[in-house]
């Protein structure tokens, strides 16, 4: 547990706690949580569960990965398992499911970017790509300053 009156920075605490799960036996390859996790989990601001990270990766005991995340190990150390389909689209697959079970319903609000975010625990540029794949695809319309749609049943793309 964190000890939020304590003259160590929450960071700190945060990369240290990260840091005795490593030793505990995680292989090198192996995810840490992503700084969206880490947040949720201890309950502190993004730059707090950034800073721990980059510390984790300053010291060689992860790295990370652009559009993957952060491993055990050094750079080159061990490789990772790379994923088979880019995370957005696999969002977009979700969210298209959802359309056509009914749970969200044509000419209805799509949630926010933000409970996007939350949701899913990936950057807002993977949601924002997410959205654009389901806009192309036909799921989904945009109004200017209101937010993303679901699109009427007749534009949804035939299977």
């Amino acid at each position: 547990m964190l000890d939020r009156e304590g003259d160590t920075r929450l960071y700190l605490q945060i990369s240290l706690i990260v840091r005795e799960r490593i030793a505990d036996g995680l292989p090198p390859g192996t995810p840490v949580p992503s700084e969206a996790e880490l947040q949720r989990e201890f309950g502190v601001a993004r730059t707090t569960a950034r800073r721990a990270i980059r510390t984790l990766r300053d010291d060689g005991l992860i790295h990370t990965v652009p559009g993957r995340g952060a491993f055990v190990g050094a750079a080159g150390q061990a490789p990772y398992a790379p994923r088979r389909v880019p995370f957005y689209q696999r969002m977009a697959t979700d969210i298209s499911a959802a359309i056509q079970t009914g749970e969200l319903r044509p000419r209805r609000p799509l949630p926010s970017e933000a409970t996007l975010v939350q949701r899913y625990s990936v950057a807002r540029e993977t949601v924002r790509r997410a959205l654009a794949l389901l806009r192309e695809q036909g799921w989904i319309y945009t109004v200017p300053q209101r937010g993303s749609y679901v699109s009427p049943e007749e534009r949804w793309p035939r299977r």
